[in-house]
């Protein structure tokens, strides 16, 4: 795999999406929880969608219980808490697994690509943050704390280029 356009992942609704079909846009790609501390970053993310997407940005949630237990719903369960709590409106994906044996291939092509501190690659928490720019290739690594805010300055960089 090359780049981003390589995968495709299920949504949440159960469709395929090839990401392919993504291709030109800047990505946010991010491991979400809805019962976590960083859960209001879903905020701060739909906001960056709304104000970028005419411009070429997309995020992508892909919910991850691998961290305390914090995503323990189902499908129906979490779109429901995305929408009615954060009026998410970004495709929100099945939960999956981002380390481990059966990771989704797609965050062991991220880690690979964008190590962790340390050079580890292991994703630590939920809200771990990757931005892709427009020919689909990694372009950063941010951490569960790091604001949604503090990756707006690179994404006008990669939406300019």
């Amino acid at each position: 795999m090359t780049t981003i356009y390589d995968f495709s992942a299920t949504l949440i609704n159960g469709q395929e999406l090839k990401f392919s079909e993504l291709e030109g846009k800047v990505l946010i790609i991010v491991n979400t929880a809805s019962k976590c501390g960083f859960t209001p970053q879903y905020k701060d993310l739909e906001s960056l969608y709304k104000k970028y997407s005419e411009k070429g940005l997309m995020v992508l949630g892909f919910p991850c219980n691998q961290f305390g237990k914090q995503e323990p719903g189902d499908s129906t369960e979490i779109l429901n808490f995305c929408q009615t709590h954060y009026d998410v409106t970004f495709p929100v994906f099945k939960k999956i697994e981002v380390n481990g044996d059966n990771e989704h291939p797609l965050f062991k092509y991220l880690k690979s690509n964008l190590p962790g501190i340390m050079g580890t690659e292991a994703i630590k928490w939920n809200f771990t943050k990757f931005l892709v720019d427009n020919k689909g290739k990694p372009y950063k690594r941010y951490a569960p704390k790091d604001s949604v805010n503090t990756i707006e300055k690179d994404l006008i960089s990669l939406l300019n280029s």
